[in-house]
Formats: C-alpha cells, sequence, structure tokens
C-alpha cells in the first residue's frame, strides 16, 4: 500500500490527522503532511479510513 497525498487539492479539514495521527499531521496553513507513506499492516486500515473521510479526496490509496 502506498498513500499520496495531494497538497494542492487539501483543504485542511483536518480529518486525516484526526483519524490517523500516526501518518498524517498538518503544517501551519493545515495542509496535509504526509508522514508515512507506505504504511505497515495495522496502519493500514486507518490509512484507508483518512482517506475516504477526506472531503477535498487528497487522500488516495495504491495497493
Amino acid at each position: 500500500m502506498q498513500i499520496i497525498a495531494d497538497t494542492s487539492a487539501c483543504v485542511g479539514a483536518g480529518q486525516c490527522a484526526l483519524v490517523a495521527g500516526e501518518l498524517f499531521d498538518q503544517d501551519d496553513d493545515g495542509i496535509v503532511e504526509l508522514l508515512v507513506e507506505r504504511p505497515d499492516g495495522p496502519d493500514q486500515p486507518d490509512a484507508r479510513r483518512a482517506a475516504a473521510l477526506c472531503p477535498a479526496r487528497a487522500i488516495t490509496i495504491e495497493e
């Protein structure tokens, strides 16, 4: 699994950091920062949930 975060599409809602703080953070402007590009097994459900909750669809998952 690979996480892709499109910072140009991000609207700063912060859902990703709330549900998967081990994978995502936000910069000073509230834009997504990807902390882990290729999460291991236990973190993969959180990555999928963050992608599903992103209102701007700025987070995508590639298998």
